[in-house]
């Protein structure tokens, strides 16, 4: 279907701000970009909390949003997107407070350390150690210890396929769900997707291809499973999965590949994409329609896997 009126608005509200692409200037340059753009407030939780956790590299800024009620509530463990080497706990607060209200969940948003100062593994060894942190002391943020997911958008969710896979083969936190938004699961920039939505749609290839060679340490990285989870040799024993596409965004296809092989491997799967909309919606709940409908969905898969 065509591109949705809302996302037309967005971008032509984008470049009329002017800031150059991700690609054409430093790490540094587009992160002071990206703090120009607006970001749409979430609702109201019961509590939010700043603290700092143990990290391999050094204390790690958490933000933990408390819905209303007593609790015990089940936790989502949230990475945010950004290409690993944007995005904070600012950018991640509204869409952190819908899935808190929406999910009924204490939500931990992980300020892992980004790119390229910190290549992979570092950015999923924080997360990792986040997911750890919160098995662990689940009692001290009035958490459930068996009802822990984790979740991200776009280089967010490939973390969270990350974790999952580093949970299974390590014998870490045992976990009830991953919610997985457009993530990057593999470096390839020749999918039908890349080249339908290479320019025009928000998020694009040359920046893609910025935002992996700042991660990467060296090629060899792009096939560990860990920065690519796409090259598993088993994807079994996973936790369920919903992985959410948007049709004008080249990570469509990885998403949905990824989705569909973790169906084949026998994990409890559901793949929805969503026509007219482009990389971001999801996290823009109060600008697009669909991104409610998708927060929505999201939720509610939260809760069917937590048994709320």
């Amino acid at each position: 279907m065509p591109l949705d009126p809302q996302a037309q608005v967005a971008l032509d509200a984008a470049a009329a701000i002017g800031l150059p692409p991700n690609h054409t200037v430093s790490a540094q340059e587009a992160r002071a970009n990206s703090k120009l753009r607006p970001r749409p407030a979430g609702p109201e939780v019961a509590k939010v909390e700043d603290r700092n956790i143990p990290g391999p590299g050094g204390e790690i800024p958490v933000r933990i949003y408390t819905p209303a009620g007593s609790g015990p509530f089940p936790i989502l463990v949230w990475f945010h997107g950004g290409g690993w080497v944007l995005g904070d706990l600012e950018q991640a607060d509204g869409v952190s407070r819908h899935l808190t209200v929406g999910a009924g969940c204490v939500v931990v948003s992980v300020d892992y350390r980004l790119a390229p100062e910190t290549k992979f593994p570092g950015p999923a060894d924080d997360c990792y150690a986040a997911t750890e942190w919160a098995s662990e002391n689940a009692a001290s943020i009035n958490g459930d210890p068996s009802s822990i997911a984790v979740g991200g958008d776009s280089a967010g969710g490939n973390l969270a396929t990350a974790i999952c896979l580093m949970a299974r083969d390590q014998n870490g936190p045992a976990l009830a769900f991953q919610l997985l938004v457009y993530p990057v699961t593999m470096r390839d920039f020749e999918t039908v997707s890349y080249e339908e939505n290479a320019s025009g749609y928000s998020l694009t290839r040359d920046s893609m291809k910025w935002f992996w060679n700042h991660y990467l340490a060296s090629d060899a990285d792009a096939s560990n499973p860990y920065a690519a989870p796409m090259q598993a040799k088993s994807l079994k024993g996973l936790p369920p999965a919903l992985v959410i596409t948007a049709q004008y965004d080249p990570l469509r296809d990885e998403g949905e590949d990824y989705a569909h092989r973790l169906q084949d491997e026998g994990v409890s799967t559901k793949c929805t994409r969503y026509d007219g909309m482009m990389h971001g919606f999801f996290a823009n709940p109060s600008v697009f329609d669909k991104g409610k409908i998708a927060v929505d969905e999201a939720s509610a898969a939260m809760k069917g896997a937590f048994g709320r």
